[in-house]
């Protein structure tokens, strides 16, 4: 293992060995903490993924309080959702609950995840590294389960309340799928959690000297592009959600900016 061998002595196929065993952990506690969901999926189903159906939602609650606050009409503050939720296939709803429980499982054991990682990565950094560094998996931690947080409870009911609600005739009846409905609640999630990892990503980029404060400042009117784009696939088509995503994601390019002028200055300072 890396952590009970030199670094430098290790051969391609000795870091190929300790990353398999780091993989199995990772693997094995997303199958635990899955399992684990798996037992309780009668509650995940009924007050966690199926809350945004209800128009008592937080979300839906606090933009229909707003909407009447400024006095505009919005779809917000209606009684039910158009939608009927339904199951197609003969195994639907329990495939439906194994990815669920799947994914339940890889967000429950994010934290270890992110140790198995950096017990891989560490052996190869410097001591100071590793010291400014200890801070790596509470910080990566907060900030994914932040990003959960934010797509579930914004991207999430912003979509469906949009894609819902959006009808091209009377004719046609909105019977959704559950494979359908579980994969939006699950890519809307999962993908804001790993989007909010930006300034994790930004710092060790940093850190090995492929981008710098220069760079990111450089390039920030083509991040601002990539980021309305970003917000565009990920949210409904109307400019006000778009806005209601891109603006975290701004916010954290700008403070990876920020952690990438401090690395460089604690890099500088190494070499005087």
């Amino acid at each position: 293992m890396a952590n009970q061998k030199n670094i430098n002595t290790m051969s391609f196929l000795d870091h190929l060995e300790d990353l398999r065993w780091h993989l199995i952990r990772i693997t094995m506690a997303i199958v635990i903490a899955g399992t684990v969901a798996f037992m309780f999926s009668s509650f995940i189903f009924e007050s966690i993924i199926f809350a945004p159906l209800s128009m008592d939602f937080l979300t839906y609650d606090m933009l229909c309080r707003s909407a009447n606050f400024i006095g505009v009409d919005t779809s917000f503050c209606g009684d039910t959702l158009p939608m009927i939720l339904q199951s197609r296939k003969m195994a639907g709803q329990f495939s439906a609950d194994i990815w669920m429980s799947i994914a339940a499982g890889f967000v429950i054991a994010f934290p270890y995840i992110l140790y198995q990682l950096w017990k891989f990565i560490s052996p190869g950094l410097h001591k100071n590294e590793r010291k400014h560094s200890r801070g790596f998996i509470f910080v990566s931690s907060i900030l994914f389960f932040l990003g959960v947080l934010f797509g579930y409870y914004i991207i999430t009911p912003l979509s469906i309340n949009f894609l819902i609600n959006y009808t091209i005739s009377d004719l046609v009846d909105n019977q959704i799928d559950i494979s359908s409905y579980t994969a939006l609640i699950k890519s809307s999630s999962l993908a804001s959690g790993l989007i909010f990892e930006l300034p994790i990503v930004i710092y060790f980029l940093t850190k090995i000297g492929l981008v710098s404060p220069k760079f990111l400042k450089k390039y920030r009117k083509y991040a601002l592009v990539l980021v309305l784009i970003l917000a565009a696939i990920i949210t409904p088509p109307d400019l006000a959600s778009q806005i209601i995503v891109a603006i975290p994601i701004l916010i954290l390019y700008q403070v990876s900016i920020y952690i990438s002028k401090i690395v460089i200055k604690n890099q500088t300072k190494k070499h005087i």
